[in-house]
């Protein structure tokens, strides 16, 4: 990763109260300012209908849409489904495939993966996959994040 660029790390996790149902995502930026200052931002957000899967990818995908610059980012989700994507090369394939899975049916969330791909564009990314619920405290943050905003979308 180049080392003219600010390094960020996106923090996220997706909820849903039935699959689907309502359901939200919560997603935490961290980063430090030239003086070694952290500095922190948090967002959620929740929608009626959804599913686990699109509000792991939403959660990631408002991370990077709220990057002004180019940027080295670390990715930490609790999500196998987001970080498999990119760390086994699923997303490779698909678009390969004419995003198709290997049982040759189309991938779902393919419209969240497209914008993901896009605006990820001018960034260097990784992707660590860490076990939800386990006491990270920023995973922990996400997913209080989320359920909240699953929550209030479905009252």
């Amino acid at each position: 990763m180049g080392a003219d660029k600010p390094e960020v790390t996106i923090y996220s996790d997706g909820s849903s109260r039935g699959n689907p149902g309502p359901g939200g995502y919560g997603t935490i930026l961290q980063y430090r300012d030239g003086a070694g200052t952290l500095h922190e931002r948090e967002y959620s957000e929740g929608f009626p209908d959804t599913t686990n899967n699109r509000m792991e990818i939403m959660g990631v995908l408002r991370g990077f849409k709220e990057l002004r610059k180019p940027c080295r980012v670390h990715v930490v989700s609790d999500s196998q489904y987001v970080v498999n994507a990119f760390s086994k090369g699923w997303l490779e394939n698909w678009q390969a495939h004419g995003w198709r899975g290997s049982d040759k049916k189309t991938v779902k969330n393919v419209d969240l993966w497209q914008e993901l791909l896009a605006v990820m564009e001018p960034h260097e990314a990784d992707f660590s996959w860490i076990r939800g619920h386990d006491g990270h405290a920023e995973n922990e943050r996400c997913d209080r994040l989320a359920t909240a905003a699953a929550d209030r979308a479905g009252s």
